[in-house]
Parts: structure tokens; sequence; C-alpha cells
């Protein structure tokens, strides 16, 4: 039988009829408990302390059947929210999509935990629902500044609704989530509600141990993996608790197949897991659940405990408040948004929310795994890593929204993650270990353009960054000018993008070591920057253009070299581009001249070209015409021509190949141009307003995506005339 994807495509005839047969193999079992053939006897996590008696036990020794369940998946990268606490003791991070919660984060933002917590509905008789499967949802934001949410998932025939207020404690790991049911008392009196939650501890599936736990008078469901545990509670008690294998023995499973929840396991160690229990509601129609982690089971049992002793009503009043300090602190652009402010305090929460708490500055690029519905345990890293690129790109946007404090930390974060050689890994975890290893001279440029803005800006405080701008600068020149990969990171070459980074970073770079009295390094760094200058258009423009017949001058994305190569080709009209990412079956060699993007305004963006210049509006006429999508929200942009990062033509996961989509973040960065060329960018605005709320299928990183929306003032190359 062909298992079911756990977030995609799934034959749920198949799932009833396995249960059923499951259920059928069980009844023909000794009565004492249900049992199965791989059976382990797990040992219980829990152990007498030299005084007496743990504190908390396992309720039973009853282990469910089917280990170690299907193979684990992640979850959609196409989050509707991300929530924390302002406060940096509140070490944990949520997400949210299609109604429910996703990944959670802890205690660390590069950590998820989980994959999903939802709720089960069922009558017990005539009908089954799975939150993020069949009911209608709406998300909300109601509070302008805090990363709270209100959600409404509602029954198709309208019979029922489940309102969901979710916020973190302000000060403890743990989400909360107020749960209201709406609808006709006498039906409410029939439902049965199971809160449905699959661990990934220490970030990944495989590997869970699941429990009910006994513990102060209740039981809770809890899960353990490599020290780290998670416990689930409400404020109304388990009638049932049971924890089984996915798609095995598991709580959906088990309700799919007749309504009824049948299996009560007391534990299901060293697999993919998920942890149900049914609440006791008693006519209670609102209640607050709660999901809480900590290095043990005391602690984290502890941290459940305490969040929940306190009235939501009193939790949320401290969140709000807390998110509302730095918008006080933020200038006032509400006028000019074009929204009354509300994507822009929220792009500002936003990016707050991605720093981390136990290491302060460090900023990933998103917390969501890219197509994560059918990626496993093998994929790792996903989005919630550190790049430089979208780093600076966060800390430059809330410098334009006033912030410093925030950016500074980021500075100093990154010249304490600098590499000895003064460069930067592709892209890292937030304890500095190096992820993916490719040389990306932008993400070296970008930390240097960063120390430039915050000492124009009079805000790098008591820190001197000068000796990590001298050694990224030192090895721009020692690595350049070619890339091994430009931002996209798949093609090593010339890159317009790449270069103007890097000489509007070197150029910073310079006018710091004049700073410091340093004349004959100043002199040096700004005469190479010079020669990448005078060489932007002999690398990177065709004259032999032949996308726009009365175009033959322009811009192209990469003219691809191997950087190993003393003496590379370096005509712009020869040279063949591989595409990798194209459909199996299509071509994936083009004539480089031919393959272009919206790189080439970074040029104008530091400064480095006037927003006039001939070839810079040419090249714009041949973006617009193959790249350029009108939406009903207005304009959006694809990265380049014959892209295939992105969904399947038939809307599929990106499988190695795909259909390359437009990138809000495109809209954002071409703003930044109309905004230099002199020109109106509200309908750039409106259009990123209605991209934020309804590009569900975007695959970009959250932060990079909402960083130009703030960040229309980065630095401009000294001595420039663009001001």
């Amino acid at each position: 039988m062909q298992p079911i994807m756990e977030d995609g495509a799934f034959d749920e005839q198949r799932v009833v009829m396995a249960a059923t047969v499951a259920k059928a193999d069980i009844s023909r079992l000794a009565p004492s408990y249900p049992t199965h053939p791989r059976r382990q006897k797990a040992q219980s996590p829990l152990t007498d302390t030299p005084r007496g008696k743990a504190t908390a036990k396992v309720r039973g020794e009853r282990t469910a059947f089917g280990q170690p369940g299907i193979e684990p998946r992640w979850t959609h990268a196409a989050k509707e929210g991300v929530g924390t606490a302002y406060a940096s003791s509140t070490r944990i991070w949520f997400t949210l999509w299609n109604g429910i919660i996703t990944e959670t984060y802890y205690p660390t933002i590069d950590r998820p935990q989980i994959r999903d917590l939802q709720y089960l509905i069922t009558d017990g008789k005539d009908f089954f629902h799975e939150e993020k499967r069949h009911l209608k949802s709406l998300t909300e934001r109601p509070w302008p500044h805090a990363l709270a949410y209100r959600i409404t998932n509602s029954d198709p025939e309208g019979r029922y609704q489940i309102q969901k207020e979710i916020i973190t404690d302000p000060h403890l790991p743990c989400i909360l989530q107020r749960t209201t049911l709406r609808g006709d008392p006498q039906f409410l009196s029939q439902l049965r509600l199971y809160a449905l939650c699959a661990p990934h501890l220490e970030v990944g599936g495989w590997g869970n141990n699941g429990y009910v736990i006994e513990t102060a008078g209740i039981q809770i469901l809890a899960a353990e993996k490599h020290g780290t545990w998670m416990a689930l509670a409400a404020t109304v008690p388990f009638s049932r608790l049971s924890c089984g294998y996915v798609w095995r023995s598991d709580g959906w499973t088990d309700l799919a197949d007749n309504r009824q929840m049948d299996w009560e396991f007391d534990q299901a160690p060293d697999g993919n897991i998920a942890l149900t229990g049914e609440l006791d509601r008693d006519g209670n129609d609102q209640f607050t659940l709660a999901l809480a982690f900590g290095d043990g089971l005391h602690n984290a049992v502890a941290t459940l405990l305490q969040a929940l002793g306190i009235p939501f009503e009193e939790q949320l009043d401290r969140y709000v408040n807390q998110w509302a300090r730095p918008s006080r602190k933020i200038l006032p652009l509400e006028r000019a948004s074009g929204d009354g402010g509300n994507l822009y305090h929220a792009s500002v929460s936003l990016l707050l929310a991605h720093e981390d708490k136990i290491f302060p500055g460090a900023f990933i690029a998103s917390s969501s795994i890219p197509w994560g519905e059918v990626k496993g345990d093998e994929d790792m890293g996903g989005y919630h890593l550190v790049w430089t690129r979208d780093m600076v790109q966060s800390a430059t946007a809330l410098l334009a929204a006033g912030l410093t404090g925030t950016p500074l930390r980021a500075l100093i974060y990154l010249a304490a993650s600098q590499q000895g050689d003064g460069g930067f890994p592709q892209n890292f975890w937030i304890n500095g270990k190096p992820h993916w290893r490719g040389i990306q001279l932008d993400e070296v440029a970008f930390p240097i353009l960063l120390a430039w803005k915050l000492r124009e800006a009079n805000a790098l405080g008591e820190f001197d960054p000068y000796s990590m701008v001298m050694r990224a600068a030192a090895f721009l020149i020692l690595h350049g000018p070619a890339v091994e990969q430009e931002r996209w990171e798949e093609a090593a070459g010339y890159s317009p993008s790449t270069l103007a980074s890097n000489i509007a970073a070197l150029s910073c770079a310079a006018s710091f070591a004049r700073e410091t009295g340093d004349e004959a390094t100043a002199q040096f760094v700004e005469e190479y920057a010079d020669f990448l200058e005078s060489h932007v258009e002999t690398w990177t423009v065709t004259t032999e253009g032949t996308l726009l017949s009365d175009v033959k001058r322009h811009y192209i994305r990469i003219r691809p070299v191997n950087i190993h190569d003393v003496f590379p080709d370096e005509d712009p009209n020869s040279g063949t581009l591989t595409i990798h990412n194209c459909p199996p079956g299509s071509s994936w060699e083009f004539p480089a001249k031919e393959i272009v993007d919206a790189g080439f305004l970074e040029l104008v963006r530091y400064g480095i070209r006037d927003p006039d210049d001939r070839i810079i509006k040419d090249s714009l006429r041949v973006v617009d015409s193959l790249l350029k999508l009108q939406t009903p929200f207005g304009p959006c942009w694809r990265r380049y021509n014959h892209d295939g990062y992105g969904q399947c033509e038939d809307g599929g996961a990106y499988r190695g190949w795909g259909k390359g989509r437009a990138w809000p973040l495109l809209t954002g960065e071409r703003a930044h141009y109309e905004l230099a060329a002199g020109q109106n960018i509200a309908s750039y605005l409106e259009a990123q307003n209605g991209e934020h709320y309804s590009d569900r299928g975007s695959v970009g990183k959250l932060t990079s995506g909402h960083s130009p929306i703030l960040d229309n003032t980065t630095a401009r190359r000294p001595g420039s005339n663009q001001e």
C-alpha cells in the first residue's frame, strides 16, 4: 500500500482500510491490551530520585504498534504568520499555515521542533474533520504591532466554527492557543474535539519518543528526543490520550476509521510519532491549549503549568504591550505606506521576530522549509539558517525604519562569525557552523555596507568594525572579480549584481581606511573598486542582443566563466549558461547573452550608475518584456527567463525542477530603482501589500520579502551624486 504524504495528496480510503485491518488484528490478540509483533518494551524516561518517587511518571506500559511509522515529512513553507514574544526570555517561535500551528522553534530560531499542531473534529458517527484539510480558514492579525493572531476555521456546511487566538507566553517557552467553539449549542454538545501534535524534535521526525505522562494530578502528552522535551495540555482535561506511529497507530488513523478513539497507548518510542488527546469540554466551549518545551521533562511540565496558570487575557495583554515597545521607536511612515501602516508595522515586527534570543544579532532568512511537505530529515537546513545577504537586508531595513540597536547587534554578530580568511560561509547555523560552503562575494560585501551605514548614522556605539571591514575587503580582492555563486546561488562568473555590491563595499572599506589615516590602503582599495567599475559593461553587457529587436546592448544575468581560469574568455557575447533546474527533457543550456535578470539595478541602488543611464533603461525594457507579470495587486517579476525554481506546472512541489514564479521581493527592488529615478512608488507598495496577503505559493525567504518594503535607503558609493 502506498503511504500517504503527511501534508500532500493522500488516499483517505486506504488509510481507513489500513486502520480497520489494524483494529481487526488487535482484537484477536490477548485482551490485556493491544500489542504488535514489532512492539519493543520502552524504558521509562523517568527514574526515582534518591529521596523518593519521581514527580512524573508514564501512565502505563501499553506500547503503540507500527514502529517506526511512515517516513516523516515537514510542512508547507507558505506561512500565514510567524509569532514570538518580544522579550528575549521567551525562547520559542511558532509559524502558521492553513489555519494551524506549523513548525515551532526552540530554544533557538534555527531549530524546528514540531511539524504541526491542530484539531481533529468528529461527532463520533457521521463526519470526521481535520482542520488543515477540511475547514475554511481565515487568519487575522487584530493587534497592529503584535505578532498575535486570530484564526477562524469554519465547517464547510456552516454548522460550527473554531476560533483560535495564538500567542506565546510573554516570558516562557510555551505557545498558548485560546480556543472558542461557536455554533448551535445542541450541535456543539455532540462534537468531540481532539488535539493532534506531530513532534519533530531536534530538527527531525525520526527517533522521537512519545508518552502519556501523569503529573501534578493530571495526564498530559509529552515527547522527547536527545534530552529536549515538549509537553501538551489545556485548561480543560484530556479524557482520552494516546501516542502512536504516524499512519500506523496514531490518533488520526484511529479516528479516520470509525470516528471513535479506540486506541490509548501509553508510549511510542523511537519513531515518527503523533500525540492525540480528546479534550473533555464538559459544556465548556472556551479553553486554552498550551505547548511547552524544556531541557528535561520537569522543566517542560513546570513551564506548561506555569503558563496555563495565568489567565489568557493577562498573557495576551503583556504580549501585546511588549510588541508596542519597538513600535514607539520607528519612524512615522504610515502616511506613505498606502494602507495606513498595516504592512509597514507587520514588516518591522516580522523582521525583529527573526532575531535569535540566545545569539543576539543572529537573523535567519526565514522560519520555513521550502516545499517541506515533500522533505524529510535529510533536509536539515531549509531557510532557517543565516545568509549574510538576507541578514544585512533585514538590518538595513530596520535601520531605515529608525531602529539602530538591532542593526548594531547584527553587525557585531557578523563580526564574531567572520571566518579566518575574511569571508563568510554561504549560509550557517546561528552557532557559526557552516551549512553550505559556496563562496558568494556579495555575502562578504554586505557586512561592509552595514558597517558603513551604521557609521553614517552615528550608531556604532563603542564597537569598532575596522578589522572585520578590512579583512572582508581583502577577501573580495583576492577572490574576485568573478564569483563562484551569484545571488541566485546557481552560477559562476561575472555578475552585475555581485560586481555592484563589491564596488560599493570596497568604496566603503576605503573610506574606513582613510578615516584611520591609512591613505595607502585606502587608495589601493579605491583604485581596485574603480577597476571593477570601469569593466562592468565590458564583462556583463551584450552588444548582440536578440531578445528585443531594437535593443542590442543590455545587461545579462551573468557571463559564466571558470573562476579558476587565469585567463577566462570575458566576452559577454559568447559563453553558454547552464540552468540546472529546468524540467527533464527541456533545454538547459542557453547562450549567456540571452538570459537576463534585474540584478543590474543594484548598480543604481549603490550609486554606481545613474537611473537614466541608457543601458540601464534599455535593459529594463528587456526585463519587463520577459519577466514582468501583472497581478491583480500590481506588477511582479520572475527571477530570470527559463528559471525552473518553483512549483511544477501542476502546482506540485519543486522536485529539482519546476517553473520559476514571480518573487514579491523583486517588486521591492524595482521600487528602489523607481525611487532613485524620481518616480512615485505607491503602486509598488500596493503590489507588495497585496502579494503579502495573497501569495501562498511563494518560495522566497520571509525576511528578504519584507526588507524591501522598509529599505528604500541603502548605501551609496561615497562621492557619488546619488543621495
